[in-house]
């Protein structure tokens, strides 16, 4: 059986005191429109609205700049104004509709809740808040002078620096205890996150600031087999020569091996000398070479190239003698991808036979080879030992130089050895599995 309870709302008194409560309510309501108005005007503030009000030259806009420069001191003001009135709100209803007969307290209870949050919400959150946003400079120079004062009233200024402080503290405590967050993490964020609107290039460019830190020198390297280098016993016009042939503007200079790297020669450094004839001692202009260790972090060494304005640096493995060459180029590129400039012709050679073989030399680096075929290389990187190129991967599995049509199968990727001699292995046909073609 269905009970239906009238409401059976109406008033038990008209003292003058219920007025009173009225008018306190509205103008409660109207403090509370008040902050959440000026919260939102203030902070929907873009840097176009900022610079017209800088244009503007008035009093109300300079004041609006003034308070825009203390933004915890601006919001705590307006949070604390604004809980206080809601709290007063909640008081001056209740009391009101204590005036009211209801036909039970349950029903009581329900229309203080829902109306007393449905009218605080409407007159004091929504509307305030859409008309500010629509018009944040008219509603900002109009709220401004008010604010202004109320951060200097007693006690609501005494509350304000306390609560400025406060959260102070909680943010001193929170960086101290910090968030672990490692590499993998930020990548499988970043794979979550992958939109339709971002680029691939933008989502590479987040994949290569997380890697960054990880990278090692020696992964990203020019071998010293490739390096253009300068005999010092070489007489000017050859060093002249050679400069010429390679197109670089910084080269290492060895001594008898290329293994002892002696210095560097910037050459910016040869501009004023170029009159000289064969004879000219250009030997005294290299200057000091910075070595580093194989297994560096790049992230480390831009900050050093940074710090001492270098943009080179000879990588040398534990016995001291030069495994390689490393750019700040080289660095960069881990980032924003291939970086060229007119002298560069020397781009990954490799060819694709179909959508999942792919013919490359020997001296490939496989952090060249994982971009070309697409793939995070990460079990290669486990497994993959002291070598940094395909062949050189090849052979240390291998444990000796493979001949012509020799494979090996690692991770699920099969290696074909095309073309090969006593020394190395110069092409090799990669099969990669049909769930990572591309």
């Amino acid at each position: 059986m269905l009970f239906i309870y009238p409401l059976n709302i109406s008033p038990q008194t008209t003292e003058p005191a219920s007025v009173i409560n009225y008018l306190l309510l509205g103008v409660l309501l109207l403090f509370s429109a008040f902050a959440s108005g000026s919260e939102s005007a203030f902070f929907s503030l873009g840097p176009k609205e900022k610079e017209d009000l800088k244009q503007e030259e008035s009093r109300a806009a300079n004041l609006v700049l003034d308070l825009l420069t203390k933004p915890k001191e601006l919001l705590a003001i307006l949070l604390i104004l604004l809980n206080f009135v809601n709290i007063g709100v909640v008081i001056i209803t209740a009391n009101i509709l204590d005036s009211f007969q209801f036909s039970s307290e349950t029903v009581k209870f329900l229309v203080e809740i829902f109306g007393i949050t449905f009218m605080i919400l409407l007159i004091g959150e929504v509307v305030p808040k859409i008309y500010s946003t629509k018009n944040a400079i008219r509603t900002s120079k109009l709220v401004a002078y008010p604010t202004f004062l109320l951060m200097r009233i007693p006690p609501m200024s005494w509350l304000m620096h306390m609560m400025v402080k406060g959260s102070k503290l909680l943010q001193k405590r929170a960086k101290k205890k910090g968030i672990k967050i490692t590499s993998d993490d930020l990548e499988q964020a970043i794979a979550l996150t992958r939109e339709e609107h971002v680029s691939e290039d933008e989502h590479k460019i987040l994949e290569g600031i997380v890697k960054f830190g990880n990278t090692e020198a020696c992964q990203i390297m020019r071998p010293r087999m490739e390096i253009s280098a300068l005999d010092r016993t070489d007489d000017f016009s050859v060093t002249l020569a050679t400069i010429l042939e390679s197109g670089y503007s910084r080269m290492p200079v060895f001594a008898d091996t290329v293994d002892n790297v002696i210095g560097i020669l910037y050459i910016k450094d040869l501009l004023p000398h170029l009159h000289e004839d064969t004879g000219f001692g250009w030997t005294n202009l290299i200057r000091k070479p910075y070595f580093i260790p194989e297994n560096k972090k790049i992230d480390d060494l831009l900050k050093e190239f940074q710090k001492m304005k270098m943009h080179m640096a000879i990588v040398v493995d534990e016995y001291g003698g030069a495994s390689g060459l490393i750019t700040l180029e080289d660095i960069l590129e881990q980032i924003v991808g291939e970086i060229s400039d007119e002298f560069d012709d020397d781009e990954i050679i490799y060819t694709k036979v179909n959508q999942h073989t792919y013919i490359f030399e020997g001296r490939t680096a496989l952090v060249d080879f994982y971009k070309v075929v697409d793939i995070d290389g990460k079990e290669l990187e486990n497994v993959k030992g002291d070598s940094e190129t395909i062949g050189g991967f090849l052979i240390e599995h291998a444990g000796r130089i493979l001949k012509n049509n020799e494979h090996l199968t690692i991770e699920g990727i099969k290696f074909i050895v095309e073309s090969s001699d006593k020394r190395r292995i110069k092409m090799i046909k990669v099969i990669l599995p049909e769930e990572e073609a591309q």
